[in-house]
């Protein structure tokens, strides 16, 4: 099987995975007498490669369920991201993200220094239109 820097050089080189390319890559095993693709040691060996490795593989001991990187879209139309997705990407209450859509996608892009504080100030004008609403709807029931 093909580890490291050598199965770096031949995924580049094929630009792209195919189930041709994992086995040639020594990714294979057999099955019941058929030859079937080892995809998950293949990806796992590509991943720790890449500087990205997903742990020793021994349990982790703490509280609650195991996150399982799915949610849906709840009654109201919001989409909730979880608090321990928060936690992993390093924000902290008051950060702000740029949402960008594309592919069927939806990505979280951290906004730094003058974007942030732009955000600020289209929120702080929002809560000012929605005060000055509020207001002349109460001016208008006296």
């Amino acid at each position: 099987m093909l580890t490291g820097e050598a199965l770096l050089e031949r995924v580049t080189a094929q630009r792209g995975v195919s189930n041709a390319l994992i086995a040639e890559c020594g990714y294979v095993t057999q099955r019941r007498g058929k030859e079937v693709l080892c995809r998950n040691a293949f990806y796992k060996a590509l991943l720790e490669a890449k500087g990205l490795p997903l742990g020793d593989g021994e349990p982790k001991r703490g509280r609650g369920a195991k996150a399982s990187y799915r949610t849906r879209v709840h009654f109201n139309g919001n989409l909730m991201v979880l608090s321990c997705y928060v936690e992993q990407l390093g924000a902290k209450p008051g950060d702000c993200f740029e949402i960008k859509l594309g592919n069927g996608q939806v990505r979280l892009v951290p906004l730094k220094g003058a974007d942030a504080a732009s955000v600020d100030e289209l929120e702080q004008r929002r809560q000012e239109q929605h005060c000055s609403v509020a207001a002349g709807a109460e001016l208008a029931a006296a």
